[in-house]
């Protein structure tokens, strides 16, 4: 990871810390916050602990960039899949579908990062991954509510919850097909509920 530079005898070596942050956010997201270990990161980034210490100030610090990383080029799109031209049912069953896809398109780093993270043992480091489901949790919320105020609470209950399955049991292992099969009735119970509420 470091670069070719003329630097003088003794200097610190430079490395990527945008690559080194690209690293890390798979190995958080196969490894999980508390297994990983600043040493493990360290050896991945080709640097001793005073330069990472340097860089990012601790190992919460880089998870907290990593999550930063993960919102922009790895979550679900959500401005993109929830859009007001199209049915509420719709809209939120794509969600669910490209939940499934994602969580199982690396062999490696399977699940959501976010959800999985909202479960470790760190006090600090899973606060911080609370902070970026809630915000994607208020989003859907937001979306439901504009067109079903009085369903927007259980709906995105719902929501949330299937998601968290899809993801543990993508974590356990499961193929996209089985995933794909809790989606498709997912949104057998989306449609059903919300044509009744059209048509009522």
């Amino acid at each position: 990871m470091t670069t070719k530079n003329s630097r003088a005898p003794g200097r610190p070596r430079k490395f990527d810390a945008e690559q080194a942050i690209e690293i890390a956010q798979h190995l958080f997201h196969s490894k999980g916050y508390d297994a990983l270990s600043v040493a493990d990161l360290t050896k991945a980034f080709g640097i001793n602990p005073p330069s990472f210490y340097a860089a990012f100030g601790s190992k919460l610090g880089l998870y907290t960039r990593v999550l930063d990383r993960y919102a922009c080029k790895g979550a679900i799109p959500l401005d993109a899949l929830l859009r007001d031209d199209r049915p509420v049912a719709q809209c939120l069953i794509a969600v669910l579908q490209e939940a499934a896809k994602r969580y199982v398109a690396d062999k490696e780093a399977t699940g959501c990062m976010v959800l999985e993270g909202t479960h470790c043992n760190d006090h600090d480091a899973r606060e911080a991954a609370c902070s970026f489901h809630t915000a994607a949790e208020n989003r859907i919320h937001a979306f439901i509510a504009n067109r079903y105020p009085d369903d927007a609470v259980r709906l995105t209950d719902f929501m949330g919850t299937i998601m968290a399955g899809l993801s543990a049991k993508a974590r356990a292992g499961y193929s996209l097909e089985r995933l794909q099969e809790t989606v498709r009735l997912s949104g057998l119970a989306l449609e059903t509920l919300l044509t009744d509420k059209f048509s009522a």
